[in-house]
C-alpha cells in the first residue's frame, strides 16, 4: 500500500511517501480501501517531536487517525453485510491507502453524504459536538469561540448557532472573519487587534460569555478566561499556538467557572460512534457544513502539513488517496 511516513522529527519535509505491506484484518476487524484521510493540527506538532508526554511516537511512523473509505476485506467473525459499506473509522497509521479497523468502531456514512465531508467530521465533528454537550450550550447563551475559522471552529460556530446561542467568533483577517459570519456567528472579532478583549466583550453585548470555547491555547486562551462569566464554562481543547492555555485555576474556582481540557474530549468508542452519527445526520440535514480549504494527494502529505502550519488555509486540510 501507499503511505506517508515521518522518517524523523522535523519540518514538513520529513513526511515522505513510502510503499508498505498491506495490513491484514484480524478477528473482528475489516480492511478499508481509504478514499480520504483527515488531518488535524496536532499531527503537525507531533511530527516535530512536540507533546510526546501526551502522544508518544517514535520515527519512522505513519501518522493519522481518521479515514473514510469502503470496506474491502473482512477478518474472521465479521458479518458479510459490512463488505462494500462506506464508512469512517479511527485507525492507527491513517496516512495510507489501506487501513485496518475494528468492525465495532466503524461508523456508516449515510446516503446523501459524500466521503469527503464525512472525513472532515471524523475528529473535529466529534470534538465539536462533544464540547457543546460538556458545556451544555443552551438557547440564549453567550458563546465566545477562539479559532472560529479553523476546521473545528467552523463546526462549533454552526452547532452553537443551531442551539440558538449568541455566537461571537474570533479569528484573524477579513477572509476568515467573513466565513465565520457566513456560518452563523452573530459577531466576529479580529484577534490581531491589540484591544480584541474589549471588542469581544462589546460584541457579547457588554457582558461576559457564558461559554468560552478555546481552540487556540497559549496566551490568547489565557486572556479569554477574564471574558468568562461567573458560573460559566471554559473549554481549553486546542493548542495550535504551541501550548494549551495556562489558566488561573484559583480564579476559576473563585468565580465558579467550570474548566474542561483535552482529557475531557477523549471519548469512549460508544460515544465516538454516537457523536459521529449525530454530526453526519446534521450534515445530511443541511445544518452542518464542514469547510474544506484544500485537498492534497497522499504523496503530498508534507505539503499538506506545510499548508496547515502556514495558517493560510481557511477550514480543513484533507488528504486524498
Amino acid at each position: 500500500m501507499r503511505a506517508a511516513q515521518v522518517r524523523e522529527f522535523g519540518g514538513p519535509e520529513v513526511l515522505v511517501p513510502v510503499v508498505l505491506p498491506d495490513p491484514v484484518p484480524g478477528p473482528g476487524e475489516v480492511l478499508i480501501d481509504v478514499a480520504y484521510i483527515d488531518t488535524i493540527f496536532v499531527e503537525t506538532q507531533l511530527r516535530t517531536g512536540w507533546g510526546r508526554e501526551f502522544f508518544p511516537a517514535t520515527p519512522p511512523y505513519v501518522p493519522g487517525g481518521g479515514v473514510a473509505g469502503v470496506v474491502a476485506e473482512l477478518g474472521p467473525g465479521v458479518p458479510e453485510e459490512w463488505r462494500g459499506r462506506r464508512v469512517t473509522a479511527y485507525v492507527q497509521d491513517g496516512y495510507a491507502s489501506r487501513a485496518v479497523a475494528a468492525a465495532s468502531a466503524l461508523t456508516v456514512v449515510p446516503d446523501g453524504l459524500d466521503l469527503l465531508p464525512a472525513v472532515a467530521l471524523v475528529h473535529d465533528g466529534v470534538t465539536a459536538a462533544g464540547v457543546l454537550e460538556l458545556t451544555a450550550v443552551a438557547p440564549g447563551d453567550r458563546v465566545l469561540i477562539l479559532g472560529a475559522s479553523g476546521g473545528m471552529g467552523t463546526l462549533l460556530v454552526q452547532l452553537a448557532h443551531s442551539r440558538d446561542a449568541l455566537v461571537v467568533g474570533l479569528a484573524r483577517g477579513t477572509e476568515k472573519l467573513a466565513l465565520v459570519r457566513e456560518l452563523g456567528a452573530d459577531a466576529t472579532v479580529d484577534v490581531s487587534a491589540p484591544d480584541w478583549p474589549e471588542r469581544a466583550r462589546a460584541a457579547l453585548g457588554g457582558a461576559a460569555a457564558d461559554v468560552v470555547l478555546d481552540g487556540v491555547g497559549g496566551q490568547l486562551g489565557a486572556t479569554a478566561l477574564a471574558l468568562t462569566a461567573d458560573g460559566g464554562c471554559f473549554s481549553a481543547h486546542g493548542a495550535p499556538s504551541g501550548t494549551f492555555a495556562t489558566l488561573d485555576t484559583q480564579e476559576a474556582a473563585h468565580r465558579d467557572i467550570k474548566l474542561f481540557g483535552i482529557a475531557d474530549v477523549q471519548f469512549p468508542p460508544p460515544d465516538l460512534r454516537r457523536l459521529t452519527s449525530y454530526t453526519f445526520a446534521e450534515a445530511v440535514a443541511g445544518r452542518l457544513r464542514p469547510v474544506i480549504g484544500e485537498v492534497f494527494e497522499l504523496a503530498r502529505a508534507g505539503d499538506a502539513h506545510a499548508a496547515i502550519e502556514g495558517r493560510g488555509v481557511v477550514g480543513k486540510v484533507v488528504l486524498k488517496v
